[in-house]
C-alpha cells in the first residue's frame, strides 16, 4: 500500500475532527478513549506478521488479554474497526489498520534519527554528572543494520547516526570518540576521505565490508537494471541524506553514467537509514533507492549489485585499541553469518 493510498482509506479532516483524536509524536493519542501510539504500532505491525491476535501476543510477550484489550482502545479511540477476525482464518488488519500502520511505520522511520541523537544528548548530559568522563565510548556512524544491531549488546557504546561527513565532522570537533563511515565502492578514498587515513590523530580501523545495491519494487516492474534506466523511465529515486556516504556513491554513479543527479526524479527526496528507504519502496511512495542486500531482503524487495564496500571506523587515537578490538571482533564474526556482509579483508570471520 503507497502512502498516497493510505490517506485515502483514512478519515476525512472533518472525521477525526468530530471525534477529537490527536496524535502526538511523544507516542500519545488523544481520543474518545486513550492508547498509546507506540504500543499501538508494534501491535499492528505483530498482528501483520502473525495473522493471529494470540501470535501478535507471543510476539511481543505479553497475554492475549491485554493484547485484546490495547486492540480495544484502538479502536475506541479511532472509532472503526483496524482488524478483522475470520474463524479458522485468525486475525488480519482491515484497509484502514494497514493503512494506519503505513502512517505510522513511516513516521517512526523518519523521527528515528533525530530522536536517537536527542537521546544521545540527553543521555551524555546526565552520564557527565555521574559517571567518569571516559566511562563510555561515544560513536556516530553512519548508518548500518549489521552496526546497529551489534551495538545493542554492547552497553558500554553510545550510537548516534549520523551521515559519514558529519560522523567525521563530529569527530573532529570533539563531540564524540568515534566515527564510522563508508565512501561506496572498493577502491582508494576520494576527497575529502583521504584526509582521515593520512591524519596522525586518527586511528582508522576495518570494521566489515558490505553489498551495496538498486532496492527495487518486487517483479521490478519498471525492468530497472543501471543508474540509465532509472532516468530514462522516469523512476521515482529516494535518496540518503547529505553527507552519506551511500548518497555521495550514488553522485559518482551519476558521474560515471554522464547524468546530472538532479535529472533524477526524488533525487532531493531524503531519508536517514537504509530502512527508511526500502520501507517508501514497499509501500509504493517510491520506485528504487540505494541500500545494503540485507535490507532489501528483510522488505522483501527486488535487488541489482552494484559493488562492495569497506565499512571503516575512526578513532582518537589516544582512545586505546583494546576498547574496541572485542567489538570489531563481534562485528567480524556477525558480519560472516549475514547476507551481503563480510568480514575485513585480514580478519577473522
Amino acid at each position: 500500500m503507497s502512502i498516497q493510498d493510505a490517506f485515502a482509506v483514512l478519515p476525512t479532516p472533518s472525521e477525526p475532527a468530530r471525534r477529537g483524536v490527536r496524535l502526538h509524536v511523544d507516542g500519545r493519542c488523544e481520543g474518545a478513549s486513550a492508547f498509546g501510539l507506540r504500543g499501538a504500532h508494534g501491535l499492528l505491525d505483530a498482528l501483520r506478521r502473525s495473522g493471529s491476535l494470540q501470535g501478535a501476543a507471543e510476539r511481543l510477550s505479553i497475554s492475549y488479554r491485554s493484547a485484546w484489550g490495547q486492540l480495544e482502545a484502538l479502536q475506541k479511540a479511532l472509532g472503526r474497526p483496524v482488524v478483522v477476525k475470520t474463524k479458522g482464518h485468525g486475525t488480519a488488519l482491515t484497509a484502514f489498520g494497514t493503512a494506519l500502520l503505513v502512517l505510522l511505520t513511516t513516521s517512526q522511520n523518519r523521527l528515528a534519527p533525530a530522536l536517537a541523537a536527542e537521546e544521545m544528548a540527553l543521555t551524555e548530559g546526565l552520564r557527565r554528572l555521574l559517571e567518569p568522563a571516559d566511562a563510555r565510548i561515544r560513536l556516530a556512524a553512519s548508518h548500518d543494520p549489521l552496526l546497529v544491531g551489534a551495538i545493542e549488546a554492547w552497553q558500554e557504546i553510545d550510537l548516534m547516526v549520523a551521515g559519514s561527513l558529519d560522523a567525521l565532522a563530529r569527530l573532529r570537533d570533539g563531540t564524540v570518540d568515534a566515527a564510522g563511515f563508508h565512501y561506496g565502492s572498493d577502491g582508494p578514498p576520494p576527497p575529502p576521505f583521504d584526509a582521515v587515513f593520512a591524519s596522525r590523530d586518527l586511528a582508522v580501523v576495518p570494521l566489515f565490508r558490505r553489498e551495496q545495491g538498486f532496492m527495487l519494487a518486487a517483479g521490478n516492474p519498471l525492468e530497472l537494471e543501471t543508474i540509465t534506466d532509472i532516468a530514462f523511465r522516469q523512476a521515482r529515486f529516494v535518496n540518503r541524506q547529505r553527507g552519506a556516504g551511500t548518497r555521495i556513491w550514488f553522485e559518482r554513479l551519476c558521474a560515471e553514467a554522464g547524468l546530472a543527479p538532479g535529472a533524477i526524479i526524488g533525487y532531493h527526496t531524503e531519508e536517514f537509514t537504509h530502512q527508511a528507504v526500502a520501507a517508501l519502496i514497499a509501500t509504493g511512495a517510491a520506485d528504487v533507492g540505494m541500500g545494503t542486500r540485507a535490507v532489501a531482503e528483510r522488505f522483501a524487495l527486488d535487488y541489482r549489485p552494484l559493488g562492495w564496500e569497506v565499512y571503516f571506523l575512526a578513532a582518537r587515537a589516544g582512545l586505546g585499541a583494546g576498547r574496541l578490538a572485542a567489538f570489531r571482533e563481534d562485528l567480524c564474526d556477525r558480519a560472516g553469518r549475514t547476507s551481503g556482509y563480510a568480514p575485513p579483508d585480514g580478519l577473522r570471520g
